[in-house]
């Protein structure tokens, strides 16, 4: 089977996907815990993110083992994550720098 989401580092809560990935579509992945499965709930483009695991309104969205941003809102497995509900923190001079993961 053709792999078409891609983690990066078992932390992460996204992986990037390897196809356009439209709602409906059943993926299999290779996950931390072994192969896992998601059901696609929004179009996905080739190369953006996809919720993995379930991400709480304010929980920090991880991609490459690293924090690159806030949810803006629940976010679901599935979900497309971009700029509709993602926050970047970088660059942020009104927040801690201690409060990255």
């Amino acid at each position: 089977m053709k792999q078409v989401l891609h983690i990066i580092d078992d932390r992460d809560n996204t992986a990037i996907a390897l196809a356009d990935l439209a709602p409906g579509t059943n993926v299999t992945f290779s996950g931390p815990a072994g192969p896992q499965e998601i059901t696609i709930l929004d179009d996905i483009p080739f190369g953006h993110k996809v919720a993995v695991k379930p991400i709480a309104n304010g929980e920090h969205v991880i991609k490459y083992g690293e924090s690159i941003g806030a949810a803006l809102q629940d976010i679901m497995p599935g979900n497309h994550v971009h700029t509709q509900n993602l926050e970047s923190l970088r660059g942020r001079g009104d927040l801690v720098a201690n409060d990255r993961p």
